[in-house]
């Protein structure tokens, strides 16, 4: 017999699902507490009884995605068959993937929440802990965050960029994993 709390759960998790489809097939705009309901199967109502409102609905899916993501960057830095600078390069690459597979999500995470703030600046810093901790293993401990931000944010760029389509291998006779590849590169003969 399942149990209420299961139940619960069970039709958070379609919730966050069907949300989850809607936001990949038609943006942020499509998703509703009503058609996020519907798709999910569930009663009008059983939305509003699991978040607030959309916003909190949102923000609740970039913090899945910055989980997933911390699990995924905690996966490469426990990879002892890879090299440091490999761990960083997949770790890079990661952030990038969301932005071309998904990219409705990838803004998500890159917004200012308007729902649970603290719970996803919680999900990004243990993101970011384990992006930083393969940083410090190419670059060393001095100066991390000084690489790290300026690691992120070129591969914020790049994704930004193949998104916007303004990032094209005719146009620029390169690609991101290239860019990568260099930035990698350049670090590695950082002064320790």
């Amino acid at each position: 017999m399942v149990t209420r709390a299961e139940s619960a759960a069970a039709t958070r998790d379609a919730l966050l699902r069907s949300a989850s489809d809607l936001l990949n097939h038609g943006g942020p705009d499509a998703v509703t507490l009503r058609a996020v309901g519907a798709r999910a199967g569930v009663s009008r109502g059983a939305p509003y009884g699991h978040f607030i409102d959309k916003e909190h609905l949102l923000t609740q899916l970039a913090i899945d995605a910055w989980l997933a993501l911390a699990e995924q960057l905690r996966r490469l830095q426990n990879d002892d068959q890879l090299t440091p600078a490999t761990r960083l390069k997949h770790a890079l690459l990661a952030l990038i993937e969301i932005g071309r597979e998904r990219p409705h999500l990838y803004s998500l995470m890159f917004r200012t929440p308007e729902g649970d703030s603290d719970a996803l600046l919680e999900a990004v810093s243990g993101s970011h802990s384990y992006f930083l901790s393969m940083v410090a293993d190419v670059v060393g401990d001095r100066e991390v965050r000084r690489y790290g931000a300026l690691l992120l944010s070129s591969a914020h760029g790049i994704a930004s960029m193949e998104l916007s389509g303004h990032l094209t291998a005719e146009k620029w006779d390169t690609s991101g994993e290239e860019l990568v590849n260099i930035l990698i590169s350049s670090f590695q003969s950082a002064p320790r």
